[in-house]
């Protein structure tokens, strides 16, 4: 049996992610961090930050290094956790987070609370345009995309069908 959650609760599970963003300013990365909490127990199962400048790797979002460490600790989906984060979600952690099913995410700035101090855009896409992106034809995005020529595309898919028939 799940607990309702508790505001008060919340609101401390969403100041920590704000503080590790603070700090992880401070140590010279991102303002970003992802606090999961187990819903029924309030136990906190992960707290991870921001860690794309501190390792070169654009993935490293706080909500992508958060899921990366629970699946290493074998926990592959957040049934029956919220998950709190520094801003609302960038389509990359919302996708991921989509994946992972938590029963709801709490952010603590919106994406245009964020954008008045932060831009974090890229050579296709600004803060105010990667959501926009998505929802574009392939042909449309501003990240050339185009189906390429295979004797068989539909193979790799039909063959795990044939393999996991019976999951």
């Amino acid at each position: 049996m799940t607990t309702s959650p508790d505001a008060g609760s919340d609101a401390t599970h969403l100041a920590r992610s704000v503080a590790l963003a603070l700090d992880n300013v401070e140590d010279g990365g991102k303002p970003f961090a992802c606090v999961v909490v187990e819903r029924s127990t309030g136990e906190v199962l992960q707290e991870s930050t921001n860690q794309v400048v501190q390792s070169g790797d654009v993935t490293a979002h706080a909500e992508i290094t958060a899921l990366r460490a629970l699946a290493a600790a074998g926990r592959r989906e957040l049934t029956g956790c919220d998950v709190f984060v520094t801003a609302s979600p960038c389509p990359m952690c919302l996708g991921a987070l989509y994946y992972a099913a938590p029963e709801r995410v709490v952010f603590a700035a919106t994406r245009e609370q964020e954008g008045e101090h932060y831009e974090d855009g890229g050579r296709y896409f600004s803060l105010a345009t990667f959501y926009d992106e998505y929802a574009r034809p392939e042909a449309e995005r501003a990240l050339p995309m185009s189906q390429g020529e295979v004797d068989d595309p539909q193979a790799p898919f039909r063959r795990y069908r044939e393999t996991h028939a019976d999951d």
